[in-house]
C-alpha cells in the first residue's frame, strides 16, 4: 500500500502576495479560516474545486500551490516517462 501525501505552498504564497492573512484568503475562496489553518499545517487535503480557487486567487497553477508525494514506485516511473 502506498503512502500518499499532499504538500502545499499556501503560506509562502500568502506572504508573497502582500502578506495576505489567513482570513483574507479564506474569504476569497469561501471557506473558514480554520480550513486554511488545516491546509497550511498539512492536516487537510483540499477538494479539487477548492484547490483551483486557491490557485486562481494567487494567479498560479494548481501544481504551484499543491504537490503530490507518494512512495508508490509506479508513480516515480510514470513521472519520469515522456
Amino acid at each position: 500500500m502506498s503512502n500518499d501525501h499532499i504538500t502545499n505552498q499556501v503560506r509562502r504564497l500568502r506572504f508573497d502576495n502582500g502578506e495576505m492573512t489567513q482570513q483574507q484568503l479564506a474569504d476569497r475562496v469561501n471557506v473558514t479560516r480554520q480550513t486554511i489553518i488545516a491546509l497550511e499545517s498539512g492536516k487537510y487535503a483540499p477538494s479539487l474545486p477548492l484547490a483551483f480557487r486557491i490557485a486562481h486567487t494567487f494567479r498560479v497553477s494548481v501544481e504551484t500551490v499543491f504537490q503530490y508525494e507518494t512512495d508508490n514506485p509506479l508513480h516515480e516511473i510514470l513521472k519520469t516517462e515522456p
